[in-house]
């Protein structure tokens, strides 16, 4: 009887006289059954340990990988290059700082300075921040140089920072950069009518450079306005040594109203060429210059600006509509402007809009020099707009619906060139916040998160909930502000990049090594 072949996967019955298939484990593999593995409920350290160590061991392999391929690594079959894949681990890796009392202080707007103060031990620098809160208040904040204050007799309120969140592997508190403490002396606010709704440095005078810089020559900051009164525009110089101590009252006797409004102000930008204010209203958009106050509209509509930017050519300003629009505006002053009116345009409302605001309208009305075709729609209000340095041809944009943007001008209607998926938002101005090296953007939510995304690849890096209410203000330090704790309350100098960030329940600063 000739013998039956032998075929893979099979095998013959002489009874039956037929092949079967082999029901088991192919003959060669393992033959040792794998049991799944139970996972035990993550708690929150747990959870954070498990992110340290996985982001060591990528930094392990990306070294690694290094070490074989050079300064480019492969990854998904493409190759990337090695600093910029060891930043965003670096950018995932934050260690978060809490000022213990700001809990009180409600900050809507925030700026970082570097200045000379006078103390009663001389003029030296130092880094200060300058806080705007829901209730009206402007205040300076001495960063790290307590002693030089309480040694003169001079009293206030201290803030120690306390280390929240340290996702850093293999660094504990003591080895970290420590921010310094926040001392505001006595006298350093000052109340004003309404809600400081926007804080911006003016331009930086080179000719007072000190070590880490030029100073700022002034800061400019708007109210937003209340139920009796409209909101105004404000200067504070800042060229001369700010005095925080006894002589507090001639820091303040610098600030100036420029100008006031019987409308709301959202929002402003300072046009460092002409030496303006451009400010954002529930009426449209205006220029002010501050050394007469007068007042030039360029743009009119019935939707509130309630963001907007200055593309770095310096003519053009970005403005973001209630409306979820987002139109270039040339607000330039122009002869032949000042004796015409301004050209009103008629914007479509695509489909989608008109089906969800239940309204017949086929569009709106702007009035101004603005470029038709060059105006965009995102899905709900405009809550930030943010051009970028390294070319003024891209800007970012969030919305109030949870969209988050790159677009590049040259662009705009074949849509936007990146999105950043997870953020969250209803109906809250949330300000984006994008590193000096722009890198990076990041910005709280309203579920209490805070989230940071690779500006180039849109890859989401860092998310987590630190704080119990809406991180809705950031600001970058402008200069190497951060310290070190070598021994108890000492402090010196470091070179972190960090940020600090607002919100209702207080002050945070977080940094990076």
């Amino acid at each position: 009887m000739p013998q039956a072949r032998e075929l893979p996967g099979f095998y013959y019955d002489p009874e039956k006289r037929r092949y079967f298939p082999i029901k088991g484990p192919i003959p060669g593999s393992s033959s040792k059954v794998k049991t799944p593995i139970l996972k035990s409920p993550q708690t929150p350290s747990n959870q954070l340990q498990e992110r340290s160590e996985s982001c060591c061991r990528k930094a392990s392999k990306l070294l690694q990988a290094r070490e074989l391929d050079g300064n480019h690594v492969t990854s998904h079959h493409c190759k990337r290059n090695f600093t910029e894949e060891f930043r965003k681990i670096q950018a995932s890796q934050p260690v978060v700082w809490k000022y213990k009392g700001t809990n009180r202080i409600g900050i809507s707007a925030l700026e970082h300075l570097h200045v000379d103060v006078q103390t009663p031990e001389g003029q030296c620098e130092t880094d200060v921040l300058l806080t705007g809160s829901v209730n009206g208040s402007l205040s300076f904040s001495d960063v790290g140089r307590v002693g030089h204050y309480l040694d003169g007799g001079v009293t206030g309120v201290k803030w120690m920072p306390d280390c929240v969140k340290n996702y850093a592997k293999g660094k504990t508190v003591e080895h970290n950069e420590v921010p310094g403490p926040l001392f505001r002396p006595n006298g350093a606010s000052l109340h004003i009518s309404s809600r400081i709704s926007c804080i911006r440095l003016g331009p930086k005078c080179s000719s007072l450079a000190v070590n880490d810089g030029p100073v700022v020559g002034n800061a400019l900051f708007t109210t937003l306005g209340s139920e009796t009164s409209g909101g105004s525009v404000y200067t504070l110089g800042l060229v001369e040594p700010l005095d925080l101590g006894f002589g507090i009252l001639n820091t303040w006797s610098r600030l100036e109203e420029i100008a006031s409004f019987k409308c709301t102000l959202w929002t402003a930008e300072y046009d460092y060429n002409r030496h303006r204010a451009i400010i954002g209203t529930n009426r449209g958009g205006a220029s002010v210059d501050l050394e007469t106050g007068m007042t030039s509209w360029f743009l009119h509509c019935r939707s509130d600006v309630f963001a907007q930017q200055i593309v770095n050519s310096g003519n053009v300003v970005l403005c973001g509509l209630r409306n979820g629009a987002i139109v270039n505006v040339d607000f330039r002053e122009k002869r032949e402007r000042l004796s015409s009116r301004l050209i009103t345009h008629r914007i479509p409302y695509t489909s989608s809009e008109k089906n969800a605001g239940g309204s017949n309208k086929e569009w709106f009305k702007l009035t101004g020099a603005i470029y038709p075709s060059q105006t965009i729609r995102m899905p709900s209000s405009i809550s930030c707009l943010v051009s970028l340095q390294f070319d003024d041809q891209y800007f970012l944009a969030s919305s109030m619906d949870g969209s988050m943007r790159l677009y590049d001008r040259r662009l705009l209607q074949r849509g936007a060139v990146q999105s950043y998926v997870g953020h969250m938002n209803s109906h809250t101005h949330i300000q984006l916040g994008v590193d000096p090296a722009e890198r990076f953007v990041m910005s709280g939510g309203e579920d209490c998160y805070l989230r940071l995304w690779s500006i180039k690849s849109g890859e989401l890096l860092f998310e987590d909930k630190f704080s119990d209410s809406v991180l809705s203000t950031v600001c970058y330090q402008t200069c190497t502000s951060s310290f070190k704790a070598e021994v108890e309350n000492q402090y010196k100098r470091g070179s972190s990049l960090g940020a600090w960030l607002g919100s209702q329940e207080g002050l945070y600063y977080m940094h990076w090594l």
